[in-house]
C-alpha cells in the first residue's frame, strides 16, 4: 500500500518536470530570433543618431541633389564624390533632429571611388565604427542606412549576394535596398560597424545594389586636411573612375547611344528623364539587357550613374529606343538650359545581354 500510495506522487513530479523542461526548449527555440530582433533594434537606433541626409545646392541657394552621410569623426561625414560634385554649398540634418548644419568644405576625395569626406561646422555626433571590409563573405547579413528619395532614416536588411571585381579595385553587392538619396549612406555588419558605402543600385533587376568596400574609406581618412570649399574642391590629378571596370562599351556587338534628355517638366524643372538607342549589331536576336549609363561633369569625373534593363527583343540589325530617370540635378549639371542634348560626356557600358534561341 505504500508503495502505490507512492506511485501517483512520483509521477506528477515526473510530469511537472517534463513540462518545465518542454517549457524551457521551447523558450531557447524562440530566443535567437528574439535576439536578432534586438540586435538590429539597437543597430538602427545607433546608426540613426550617426546618419546624416545630406541637401547639396547651387549658387542660387537651389537644391541640386540628396543624398546620405555619415560620421567617421567628430565634425566630419563621409558621403559619395557624386552626391556632393557641382554643389555650392550645402548642409547637413543629422536623422531625427531638426537643425541645419552647414557644410564647410571637403577634406579629402577619392575620384576613383566616389567617396569624400565633409567638415561639417557646429554639430556633435559619436562617429560609425568602420570595419575590416576584407572579412566581408558572401552570405553575411547587413543593414543599409539612408535617406532614400528623402524618406529620413530608412533602416534596410540583406545579405552580401557577392563580391565584384572592378579592375584591381572590389565592390560589395548586396541585397539590402537603396534606392536614390541613399547614395553615400553606411553599410552596416552585425557588429555594427561600417563595411559598405551604398553608391548605385541595378534599376530593373531585384535587389542588386552595389556598395564600396570600407576598406577604400580607411584609407582616404589618413589623407584628410585642411577643408576646401565645395565648388573648388577637385582632384589633385586626373585618376581612373571605380566604374572604368563595370562592362564595356560593347559587348559582342549591343552598343548604346543617341543620349536626349526630354523635355523639362512642369514650370521648366529638369526632372533627369532621358532616352537612349540600343543598338544590336549581331546575327541573332538578343533580350534582356542592362546597360549602364554614366554621367560625367565637365572636368571628366562621375556624378551619377544608372543602371538600366530593356526586357524586350531587339532583332538583329536593329535597335530601340529605352527610357530612364536619374536626379534631375544631373540635368541641370550636364546640359545647357534650353537643350535636350547633354554638353557633358554620357557612357554607355553593356553589362549582359542574352541570345534569343
Amino acid at each position: 500500500m505504500v508503495k502505490s500510495a507512492k506511485d501517483p506522487i512520483i509521477s506528477t513530479h515526473v510530469i511537472q518536470e517534463f513540462f518545465a523542461l518542454l517549457i524551457c526548449v521551447l523558450i531557447l527555440a524562440v530566443l535567437p530570433s528574439t535576439v536578432s530582433a534586438q540586435t538590429a533594434q539597437k543597430i538602427a537606433r545607433k546608426a540613426f543618431k550617426s546618419t546624416v541626409l545630406l541637401v547639396m545646392e547651387d549658387s542660387n541657394g537651389q537644391p541640386l541633389a540628396l543624398g546620405s552621410g555619415f560620421f567617421v569623426r567628430d565634425g566630419e561625414v563621409a558621403t559619395n564624390l557624386h552626391v556632393v560634385q557641382g554643389a555650392a554649398r550645402g548642409y547637413a540634418k543629422v536623422v531625427g533632429r531638426k537643425a541645419k548644419y552647414d557644410i564647410k568644405g571637403i577634406t579629402a576625395i577619392d575620384p576613383k571611388r566616389d567617396l569624400v569626406i565633409l567638415k561639417i561646422s557646429g554639430v556633435r555626433a559619436r562617429p560609425l565604427a568602420i570595419g575590416n571590409s576584407e572579412t566581408v563573405q558572401i552570405g553575411d547579413t547587413v543593414y543599409a542606412v539612408g535617406n532614400p528619395l528623402g524618406l529620413e532614416g530608412t533602416f534596410s536588411q540583406g545579405i552580401v549576394s557577392s563580391i565584384r571585381e572592378v579592375g584591381t579595385d572590389k565592390l560589395l553587392q548586396i541585397t539590402a535596398p537603396i534606392s536614390p538619396g541613399s547614395s553615400g549612406g553606411p553599410v552596416l555588419n552585425g557588429k555594427g560597424e561600417v563595411i559598405g558605402v551604398s553608391v548605385a543600385t541595378l534599376r530593373g533587376g531585384q535587389n542588386l545594389n552595389f556598395a564600396i568596400p570600407s576598406n577604400y574609406l580607411k584609407a582616404l581618412l589618413r589623407k584628410t586636411g585642411p577643408a576646401k570649399p565645395l565648388a573648388r574642391a577637385k582632384p589633385a590629378k586626373a585618376q581612373r573612375s571605380i566604374l572604368a571596370g563595370f562592362g564595356g562599351p560593347s559587348s559582342e556587338g549591343v552598343v548604346g547611344g543617341q543620349f536626349t534628355w526630354k523635355h523639362p517638366g512642369f514650370g521648366g524643372v529638369a526632372v533627369g528623364d532621358y532616352s537612349f538607342s540600343l543598338r544590336n549589331r549581331l546575327r541573332e536576336a538578343v533580350k534582356n539587357i542592362y546597360c549602364l549609363v554614366i554621367f560625367y561633369d565637365a572636368s571628366g569625373n562621375p556624378i551619377d550613374v544608372d543602371v538600366v534593363r530593356y526586357r524586350g527583343v531587339i532583332p538583329p540589325g536593329l535597335a530601340k529606343r529605352v527610357t530612364s530617370e536619374v536626379d534631375g540635378s544631373v540635368q541641370v549639371l550636364t546640359t545647357a538650359e534650353g537643350s535636350m542634348t547633354p554638353r557633358t560626356r554620357v557612357e554607355f557600358r553593356i553589362l549582359h545581354f542574352e541570345i534569343v534561341k
